[in-house]
């Protein structure tokens, strides 16, 4: 490198340069445990020059191009491990066009895991969406509420670190069901004295966007929940109905009956076949589109849920 950095700061100026256009989730991890080492070595060596102890360590931790290109290559190599198989290049050279995904064109969907990951992070975001927000709206009342008193400095203090705790747990689930790419560790809290630590969380604009990101998922979770189900049990209704229509009419009780719906003939004894092959055909087709829609959810609620909790 050119220049080398005189401090910590500028050394963490300069690897965020290093990572260029590379993923600000894995560039909130670089530089969390960058800061968190940097500055650990440096307490270790009290009244040294930063520079110069900043230069020794350096030597053994790597410059900021090296890191980068570390954590780049450790990341694509995962990356790479995880993913489904790519499709096939149109030009037939081996290798994959656009986004990695299974091949097996507009059925690939169904070997997706991150396709059935989605529909179940639909479902599950209804509960964690309530919890969020009964969290957020309860915390921030009470600490607001009781800051006139002493007791509300350690209550708010409390309230924002379970923000941060609880943003660092919903983008553990976001990677690992929807697979998009989330910090994987906390980002480094320098020590700080107990009122500075405070002021520091309510300038940061990561703490209002986590707390933003969990208001919004309960109406979300309601509507993923609501499409989630729509979208799997009436396809699979359709799909079920040949084997329904072979108990025709059920009695459930003395004068209380279920049908099965128009696909019997007049005398209800015989089943119309065209609409019963017709029925498994559109819930099979209505499955797949559902999936297709999954995973499009998936994606853009993983880049809502990356542009409101990380910090880069």
């Amino acid at each position: 490198m050119s220049h080398s950095p005189q401090t910590i700061d500028q050394y963490l100026a300069a690897l965020r340069d290093a990572f260029g256009t590379a993923d600000r989730a894995l560039q909130q991890d670089a530089l969390s445990d960058a800061e968190e080492y940097l500055r650990g070595e440096l307490a270790l060596a009290p009244g040294q020059d930063e520079a110069t102890v900043l230069a020794r360590i350096v030597e053994s931790y790597g410059a900021p191009e090296e890191v980068a290109a570390a954590y780049r290559q450790t990341e694509a190599t995962v990356q790479r491990a995880l993913e489904p198989r790519r499709a096939p290049s149109p030009t037939g050279d081996g290798a994959g066009s656009g986004e990695p995904r299974p091949a097996g064109g507009m059925f690939a969907v169904l070997k997706d895991p991150h396709a059935y990951g989605a529909v179940f992070y639909m479902l599950l975001s209804l509960v964690t969406g309530i919890f969020y927000f009964t969290w957020t709206i309860t915390g921030a009342t009470l600490s607001f509420g009781l800051l006139i008193l002493i007791i509300g400095i350690p209550f708010l203090l409390l309230f924002l670190a379970s923000v941060r705790v609880l943003a660092l747990v919903e983008g553990r689930v976001v990677e690992g069901l929807l697979g998009v790419r989330m910090p994987r560790r906390p980002a480094y809290e320098p020590a700080l004295p107990f009122v500075e630590r405070i002021r520091a969380m309510l300038v940061d604009g990561r703490t209002w966007t986590a707390i933003l990101y969990m208001l919004l998922l309960m109406p979300l979770g309601i509507v993923y929940s609501v499409v989630a189900v729509i979208g799997v049990f009436f396809p699979l209704a359709l799909m079920l109905a040949p084997f329904a229509a072979l108990f025709g009419d059920i009695f459930i009780s003395e004068g209380v009956r279920v049908s099965f719906g128009p696909w019997y003939s007049s005398d209800g004894a015989s089943a119309d076949l065209l609409a019963l092959v017709l029925m498994p055909v559109i819930g099979a087709a209505l499955l797949v589109g559902f999936m297709h829609l999954a995973r499009g959810i998936g994606r853009l609620h993983g880049a809502l849920a990356k542009a409101l909790l990380v910090r880069l």
